[in-house]
């Protein structure tokens, strides 16, 4: 299938100069979106087709043990830093909490520091505005969606394409926003592949995250078909571990599936550029996914729970990582590991310093991988989320030595939690699918892994005040005009749902005058929009029918602040879709 993109979106691509160093090799890191274990061909999976990824599986070491956090922004903010996520500031997916501190140091600025060139193509999820932008963190080329993926609030105020957004969709190119033509996850690869292409001899590295397979599940039919008609039941999977629900929807599977499908094709395509352009064996690659699959009752490898739980089905990923000549194709590393050792890892293979002022929650694997005999301690590594503005103790968590895990599994999506706390112990050496609790047997253990959690606690949510979020920066350079979505507001009335109503914490870096359009759905009736930011406050009548009104000429003054804007429609108050912050020259 012959992919398009807009021709706009490269015209700024220039070829670098520069000799190529071929002691530092190139970085890719391919990211999947809510891909559980259990949804490869080698990993078990008789049903779904992944040809190149199961090849490219065997051309690489493996870490068999390797765990991320339930959801995605933590995870991708403990692999951009090699930090623990509650330490970044992210603390969950939206209403503001997946904003990463600006003062965070990520791994794209260690690497340009290093001589890199370095290019995000995909899902960031760390913070859609300036100064939090992939952009601003060390992305010298970032093409990205906004918030969490597509058809979500984050995607821009234009209309999706009747087949779904996540065809046709627009995306931002440093920054600027660009109607890109095809299915998403072709679309991104392009952008990835021509970035390598242009690579012109220095070392690069390429994030490549991809928002699927995350719901909404819209596929080419193309894709979808090869499932259609399948056994997609419990009887067509192995029966190890937890069982497979009894019943689940065959069309959403063959959508999944057929998203996964299309991933294996572009990262084949992608790979195959590789060799073409003679970089394969200089080019490290590392593929995992961001956690557990949704709860959609496919296969999920006899692993129990789901995306969102901190059981082995929401947290434990297949992590390949290819270096050939380098790395020994099918060396299965079996200490446990995590997202947060990925990029100390890579500094080291990359011949890259650490800065000074970072200080990493994560290891080194390099000897592993390398298969050195080393001496390597028993550590004990922790996952946690949950919804809320603040980490909560206790609050569904798990901790996990090599072959201990306690676990927490209570008030992950609660929004209020009634702190009840039975911890599960498992033997993970011998249990490796959480089949049986020995809590009751193993005091002295609970003890001891409790303890550790607690220090880990206190020393991960000391450095931040968490009722003083990442703030969103008006009237600067960088970004002008700032659109400001549902993805990022917060407040106790805050949602994605019609009537949700927030507000966005933010910082007006330029005193000045400021024109602010308020977009948000028909009015039935005559209504009003009030605005308000600090000591500035405003008000417009709006006629039935409207959908937006511009404040224009309002002078915000330097300083933090909250911003916000309701619609009244008779008797009822409710939130806006967007805001557009324009500083008047």
């Amino acid at each position: 299938m012959k992919r398009l993109i807009t021709t706009l979106l490269f015209a700024s691509l220039i070829a670098a100069s520069g000799a190529a160093d071929s002691s530092k090799p190139n970085v890719i890191i391919i990211l999947t979106d809510d891909q559980g274990f259990g949804e490869l061909g080698v990993t078990g999976n008789p049903v779904i087709r992944t040809p190149h990824i199961d090849s490219f599986a065997a051309q690489s070491a493996s870490l068999v043990n390797f765990h991320v956090m339930p959801v995605c922004s933590p995870t991708r903010a403990c692999l951009m830093t090699g930090r623990y996520n509650y330490r970044t500031g992210v603390t969950d997916t939206f209403l503001g909490r997946s904003l990463m501190h600006p003062d965070e140091t990520i791994l794209a600025e260690m690497l340009a520091a290093g001589g890199y060139r370095t290019g995000i193509f995909g899902k960031w999820h760390l913070g859609d505005n300036y100064p939090m932008r992939a952009m601003d963190k060390g992305f010298q080329e970032s093409f990205v969606l906004n918030g969490g993926g597509l058809a979500q609030p984050g995607d821009p105020p234009d209309p999706a394409d009747e087949r779904g957004a996540y065809f046709n969709a627009t995306l931002r190119h440093n920054g600027e926003w660009v109607k890109t033509k095809g299915y998403v996850s072709d679309v991104i690869t392009d952008a990835a592949v021509q970035f390598i292409a242009n690579s012109g001899g220095k070392p690069f590295f390429v994030y490549l995250p991809f928002n699927c397979p995350h719901a909404p599940h819209q596929v080419p039919d193309e894709y979808r078909e090869h499932y259609l008609g399948r056994d997609l039941g419990a009887t067509a999977f192995p029966k190890t571990g937890h069982p497979m629900a009894a019943k689940n929807d065959p069309d959403d599977l063959a959508r999944v599936y057929g998203m996964i499908e299309n991933i294996d094709e572009n990262v084949g395509r992608l790979l195959a550029k590789l060799d073409e352009l003679k970089l394969t064996d200089n080019t490290l690659v590392i593929l995992f996914s961001d956690n557990g699959c949704q709860k959609h009752n496919g296969y999920n490898a006899g692993f129990q729970g789901w995306k969102g739980t901190p059981f082995e089905g929401g947290i434990h990923q297949f992590c390949f990582v290819r270096w050939p000549g380098r790395l020994d194709a099918g060396r299965r590393v079996d200490r446990i590991a995590a997202h947060i050792d990925l990029a100390p890892t890579l500094l080291e293979l990359c011949g890259v310093p650490k800065p000074e002022s970072v200080t990493f929650d994560g290891v080194s694997l390099a000897p592993l991988l390398r298969g050195e005999k080393v001496e390597w301690p028993d550590r004990t590594l922790f996952f946690q989320w949950h919804r809320g503005d603040a980490p909560e103790r206790y609050r569904s968590f798990a901790a996990r030595s090599q072959d201990w895990k306690l676990v927490q599994p209570l008030g992950a999506s609660e929004m209020k939690w009634n702190g009840r706390t039975a911890f599960q112990l498992y033997d993970m050496a011998h249990d490796p699918l959480e089949l049986h609790d020995l809590a009751a047997e193993n005091p002295d253990m609970i003890a001891k892994l409790k303890a550790q959690y607690d220090a880990w606690f206190n020393d991960v949510t000391s450095p931040r005040d968490y009722a003083v979020p990442s703030r969103i920066y008006l009237g600067a350079v960088q970004e002008n005009p700032v659109l400001l979505t549902r993805q990022d507001w917060r407040g106790g009335g805050a949602s994605w749902g019609p009537k949700g109503i927030g507000y966005w914490e933010v910082n007006v870096v330029t005193g000045a005058n400021y024109e602010i359009k308020v977009r948000f759905d028909a009015l039935n009736v005559d209504g009003e929009v009030t605005l308000s930011c600090g000591g500035v406050s405003m008000r417009q009548a709006v006629k039935s029918g409207a959908t937006e009104c511009v404040f224009k000429d309002v002078h915000l003054p330097v300083g933090a602040g909250r911003l916000e804007a309701k619609v009244v429609e008779g008797a009822d108050i409710l939130g806006v879709k967007y805001l557009e912050v324009k500083r008047l020259e």
